[in-house]
């Protein structure tokens, strides 16, 4: 696992070293046993290495055999073993035993065809000196990231965006709409950051730049068309058959290896397939709470002991937001989902004893494990009530039961289920997504902020959606916006801040192009949620896990803000400093903060996002602490 960074000049010109290294050392947390680099006229690439496989020789940059392509690499291509003997086959010599060294040679044979056979997590840059064209590429899911910027025609990129940022023709400016969209879901959407003018590569995209000519492209879409062709114990033992190949695989490492633990279904489900392909003790770590309705260790424990782990724990505690400034610097970007907390421990426990560690993402995404889908259901079958019904009888009932009691929260919430659920299921899934609805953003925002709102970006991408089925659609909507977007920027960043490797199998593109083919009642299965998933492996799991509802990675921010937390979030949201920006009317943040302390409603998730935006703002914009 590595950084990468570098700059392409068209017009030849030099770029300085010391330009390159600057922008290198920046990355020097996702790389920290070594730094290479190339220079030539009009290109200049970095590396950072985080050391794993091959660590006597895999040095970067790679080249070819005449030394006219470079590559710097940041990922594991874990097929590489097969290539290699392909290739080889074909006449290529190899310099290392690293596994980027294949995209060279696969290169010289397929041009960017080259990335159809990539099984892996990637973000690379691959010069080709004889055509003068430099090659990004970005792997099909979007574990790892890929940030560039233009400057004429010259291109800057880097695995992040504080390493852009060092180049001298590169500003720090807000991009307003980005600001929105944040707001809205905790995180910016590809392709755009929270900088004018910096973008992100889209997941299975590629850059292609050859002098003045440009071209960005998709190079795979996943399908959930057409269903196969099998019976449920077929699909059940073929589903086994691939997640265990793909933790296998995953288990290629020269150093110490683990796994983070949460005692969820998908965690608990990688755990025990390690338990059984490896030879010693899997070492395994958990996150823990105070607070016992947050607090998941228990589950983690069973599991733990059902599979003999070397397990360690962390308690995290409201003291841990002394690390807060470290997370926004990290970050890039605000990035305000608070799980990135704990995610942020974890990562730090795991790398006092192992360097790679295995995870559980992605597992929701693939069967349908929020609760959100289930919302779903129920609005599909309240939709198909008589119409006098909903509106006479239902509709009428919340809207009086809220008049009787404007202060009561149930009566509230009882009001907006209703209107949710009447909604088209892309507009019910905005509503579930955002943390600020549009009633109180048009009261929160200022005139600026409300005129740079564009329209809702997952209502574009439900029109995009390559599936027919309603549930399908939403899996497909959130494997392109909220899986590579927020959970792979959180666990990538978290865990690259601690210098660890996170691999989830559940990101195997072959094996999520097979769930996605998958009948969606084999996925939710009346209000069963992972229906194939638990019966596939109900045989190595405990009872409990199989049957316990999901907590997911929350963190108490609705007690924290009304007890320790609460004068140092008035103390920032309140400042003159954070209220000149002119993003939010002061009438309206002050009355969110009152609602919250007074216990009347929950803005937890608000205010989180509402402190890291303004944090945010004054180390990347304003200058502090950079």
């Amino acid at each position: 696992m590595c950084g990468i960074c570098g700059v392409y000049r068209p017009d030849g010109k030099k770029i300085a070293a010391d330009l390159l290294h600057e922008m290198s050392e920046t990355l020097k947390h996702r790389g920290p046993d070594d730094e290479g680099g190339f220079l030539a006229p009009g290109i200049a690439l970095g590396h950072r290495r985080l050391s794993i496989i091959d660590l006597r020789t895999g040095r970067q940059p790679l080249c070819n055999e005449d030394e006219s392509i470079q590559l710097v690499c940041n990922g594991e291509i874990y097929n590489h073993q097969r290539l290699r003997e392909e290739l080889g086959g074909k006449g290529h010599r190899f310099r290392s035993k690293s596994d980027s060294e294949v995209i060279i040679h696969l290169y010289e044979e397929r041009g960017v065809g080259l990335l159809e056979k990539l099984r892996g997590m990637f973000a690379f840059a691959l010069w080709d000196g004889k055509r003068r064209c430099l090659l990004l590429a970005r792997d099909r899911l979007g574990q790892k990231p890929l940030y560039y910027a233009r400057r004429g025609q010259t291109l800057i990129f880097a695995s992040e965006i504080k390493a852009i940022l060092r180049h001298p023709g590169v500003q720090a400016r807000v991009n307003l709409q980005a600001v929105h969209d944040f707001l809205c879901y905790q995180y910016v959407p590809s392709p755009q950051t929270a900088f004018s003018d910096i973008y992100k590569l889209p997941p299975a995209s590629y850059l292609l730049q050859c002098g003045a000519r440009v071209k960005l492209e998709r190079y795979w879409h996943l399908s959930f068309e057409p269903k196969v062709a099998l019976g449920e114990a077929q699909c059940r033992r073929r589903l086994q058959e691939l997640l265990e190949e793909a933790v296998r695989i995953r288990l290629m490492s020269d150093v110490p290896l683990g796994a983070f633990l949460s005692g969820g279904l998908d965690s608990s489900t990688v755990v025990a397939l390690m338990s059984k392909l490896c030879e010693r003790p899997v070492k395994t770590f958990s996150i823990g709470f105070e607070e016992d309705e947050y607090n998941e260790l228990s589950y983690a424990r069973l599991v733990a002991r059902r599979f003999h782990t070397d397990h360690q724990e962390f308690m995290v505690t409201p003291s841990a937001l002394e690390i807060l400034p470290d997370l926004i610097w990290h970050y890039n970007e605000p990035f305000a989902d608070p799980s990135a907390l704990p995610t942020y421990y974890v990562s730090r426990v795991s790398r006092r004893h192992v360097t790679v560690a295995l995870c559980g993402d992605a597992g929701d995404e693939n069967f349908a494990g929020y609760e959100r889908y289930l919302m779903h259901r129920w609005a599909r079958s309240y939709r198909r009530l008589p119409r006098v019904l909903r509106e006479k009888v239902i509709g009428k009932l919340a809207e009086r039961l809220e008049r009787l009691f404007p202060r009561h929260p149930l009566a509230r919430r009882l009001r907006n289920l209703v209107k949710r659920i009447s909604l088209p299921s892309p507009e019910l899934h905005a509503q579930q997504m955002r943390i600020f609805s549009p009633e109180l953003s048009a009261q929160l925002y200022s005139p600026e902020l409300a005129r740079a709102a564009r329209d809702d970006f997952l209502l574009e991408l439900f029109a995009q959606a390559r599936a027919g089925d309603e549930l399908d659609r939403l899996l497909w909507v959130d494997i392109h916006s909220y899986l590579p977007d927020d959970l792979l920027v959180k666990v990538d960043v978290a865990s690259m801040a601690n210098s660890l490797e996170v691999r989830s199998p559940f990101l195997d593109h072959e094996l999520v192009e097979f769930v996605a083919a998958l009948p969606p009642g084999l996925k939710l299965r009346g209000g069963e949620q992972k229906y194939l998933l638990k019966r596939a492996f109900a045989d190595l799991l405990p009872p409990a896990v199989l049957r316990r509802r999901k907590m997911g990675f929350s963190v108490p921010l609705d007690r924290w803000f009304r007890g320790c937390l609460k004068d140092y979030l008035r103390e920032v949201l309140l400042d003159e400093r954070t209220l000149k920006r002119g993003y939010f009317r002061p009438g309206p943040l002050r009355e969110l903060l009152r609602e919250h302390e007074s216990g009347k409603f929950d803005h937890g998730f608000k205010l989180w996002s509402l402190l890291i935006l303004e944090l945010w703002q004054r180390m990347f914009i304003d200058g502090d602490g950079l």
